[in-house]
């Protein structure tokens, strides 16, 4: 159940973050052989490690808590200036979006949605080439990932979305997925900058699992978590063949933050701040109310492979899900679109087209 996912979510294979040691991972084309399923709501996947960072030191959060049966729609939530419960978003205009949204999982007179009830796209899909590392070189960080996810139960739907699928009637996505070419340096013990910074519509991230994170909109502008259609882990491409994840992949689920008051590194911001799942000591996750206009906080976490009181990104059930704005100074670097310049025009199909790896096409995919 996707209730289960995202009150679960974390993944193995923390020891990236130690010293100088690379947390890396490899493998060869990708493979079908899992049954391709009918669309449905998210199930958590089997993910047995027990590494936990340190405790949140959380009691209760000040804020409600949010009931996945009634998530608060993040749409018109954009702004030019960092705002709680917002994207500080670089692009300042959208295309237009379609009209009445008439998605079963949206609930218009609550303006709220419910994540058991979302539809995914078919299909589960491994990818046996996929590789990323996560390397600390003197004061750098070194985020290397061909955006193929990578790890037990980390899979990918089928795209382009076919039309026997009943998530075509909501989601025509046409694009396929293919092995990207990603290098980010960003500092490894990463500070404040002088003043937030906009996320731009493209990489904003990587999660531990080697796939690449987006800001929380769609290409309209709006909460890309309810409107966009995506598989199982709840990811999809763009048309430059990104696969990407805008709000928290189920298949980072694992039993460590199933604990209450646990602390777990999923990700890295492209300004090099950590991406946690944190709970307090009844389980819950924050809200938009703990945390601040970027969507973090500063606590003692476990980072680098030592205890540390350092400023880190929150996950939440609610938009915008893990980073609203850098906190820090943003890698920026034009082959990755991953420019931190605030400008008008629409950039909902994703960053300019990257260097990409020889890869076979997607499964599912047109030749």
């Amino acid at each position: 159940m996707r209730r289960l996912a995202l009150l679960s979510i974390a993944m193995g294979g923390l020891a990236a973050i130690v010293g100088a040691v690379a947390f890396s991972a490899a493998d060869a084309a990708p493979s079908s052989s899992a049954p391709k399923t009918s669309a449905s709501r998210r199930s958590p996947t089997s993910s047995p490690s027990r590494r936990f960072g340190l405790g949140s030191g959380v009691a209760t959060w000040p804020g409600s808590t949010v009931s996945p049966t009634a998530i608060p729609i993040g749409d018109h939530k954009v702004s030019s200036v960092p705002r709680v419960g917002d994207t500080d978003s670089c692009v300042t205009s959208f295309r237009s979006a379609p009209g009445r949204d008439n998605r079963p999982w949206i609930d218009a007179s609550t303006d709220t949605w419910n994540m058991n009830e979302k539809i995914h796209v078919e299909g589960k899909h491994t990818w046996p080439a996929a590789e990323h590392s996560f390397t600390v070189r003197g004061s750098n960080r070194i985020l290397q990932t061909n955006d193929l996810p990578k790890g037990k139960g980390q899979t990918t739907g089928t795209f382009p979305i076919s039309p026997s699928d009943p998530a075509y009637q909501y989601d025509r996505n046409p694009n396929s997925i293919a092995a990207q070419d990603f290098t980010w340096t960003v500092p490894a013990e990463p500070t404040a900058a002088a003043a937030p910074a906009c996320v731009p519509m493209g990489p904003i991230g990587v999660a531990t699992n080697g796939v690449v994170l987006f800001n929380a909109l769609d290409a309209s502008g709006r909460d890309a978590g309810v409107h966009e259609v995506q598989d199982s882990c709840d990811g999809h491409p763009q048309s430059s063949e990104i696969y990407h994840y805008h709000d928290f992949s189920a298949c980072l689920d694992t039993a460590a933050t199933e604990k209450p008051g646990s602390s777990t590194l999923v990700g890295y911001a492209l300004d090099g701040y950590g991406i946690y799942v944190e709970r307090d000591s009844h389980g819950n996750l924050p809200t938009n109310a703990d945390l601040d206009a970027c969507h973090g906080r500063t606590s003692t976490v476990l980072f680098n492979g030592k205890e540390q009181v350092i400023y880190h990104y929150d996950v939440t059930l609610e938009y915008p899900y893990f980073v609203g704005c850098f906190r820090g100074t943003p890698h920026t670097d034009s082959s990755t679109g991953t420019l931190h310049n605030r400008a008008p025009g629409q950039n909902g199909a994703g960053p300019s087209v990257p260097r990409r790896a020889s890869a076979p096409p997607a499964p599912g995919a047109a030749p």
